[in-house]
């Protein structure tokens, strides 16, 4: 019997499920999202409480994690919210954020699990430009994030979140964001590991102090400092 770690607690694994999650993996590198969405379509209805649930083979050579199926939002329907100690609350429209500057990255994907995808191309918009387009009140000091899955939420400081290399993104690998990924629109926070880089993102909110997310409430670290934090020896990708 093999366990797969999700946050602080374990959950048994057959030694058959683990084998055939390797078959998939491997699977899904070789021939990419056609797969992998047929693969999500098959296990996003199960229970958070499935392990099946927790990790699916994805393109590129990304593991897919989610513990509430696959969200489905159009860029035409979609709406990014702004809010909180903020001068002007904001509704953004995926239009909206394509005629926002643009910042072109090409950085590591680290997931607090071990595994890298390198060199991953990501186009988005500054975090610090949504930011600003708002206005920043005296007394922020955090930025929160919730998901439109309902379930995912995630914060940084102030100080992390105007960093240049931290983009509401909605480009990845050449092409825009898929569903399986967190498309249209998700987070990336480069130099942090992957789980705070919140998918399916929904709402940001500027805040006076941290809240921990989902994560962070299952035993991960509040600043996910690739190398530096949550027991791991990994190089920083920054």
């Amino acid at each position: 019997m093999a366990v797969y770690n999700k946050g602080s607690s374990s959950v048994p694994v057959a030694r058959r499920t683990v084998l055939g999650f390797g078959i998939l993996g491997v699977l899904g590198v070789l021939f990419g999202s056609k797969l992998s969405n047929r693969l999500n379509g098959l296990f996003s209805g199960l229970s958070p409480n499935n392990p099946l649930s927790n990790l699916l083979p994805g393109g590129a050579g990304f593991e897919i994690y989610t513990v509430a199926g696959f969200p489905v939002e159009k860029p035409v329907q979609y709406r990014l919210e702004v809010s909180g100690l903020v001068n002007t609350s904001l509704s953004l429209t995926y239009e909206d954020l394509l005629k926002l500057p643009v910042t072109h990255l090409t950085k590591d994907f680290q997931c607090v699990t071990g595994w890298r995808v390198p060199n991953v191309k990501w186009s988005g918009v500054r975090l610090s430009n949504v930011l600003e387009l708002a206005g920043l009140k005296e007394n922020a000091k955090a930025v929160l994030f919730k998901s439109f899955d309902g379930v995912y939420t995630e914060s940084l400081t102030l100080n992390q979140a105007m960093r240049s290399d931290v983009i509401v993104a909605y480009s990845m690998l050449g092409g825009p964001i898929t569903e399986e990924h967190g498309g249209p629109v998700r987070l990336y926070v480069a130099p942090m590991y992957g789980y705070k880089s919140i998918k399916w993102l929904a709402s940001i909110e500027v805040a006076k102090a941290i809240v921990p997310g989902y994560w962070e409430n299952l035993g991960y670290d509040q600043n996910a400092w690739i190398g530096r934090s949550n027991g791991r020896t990994d190089q920083p990708v920054d």
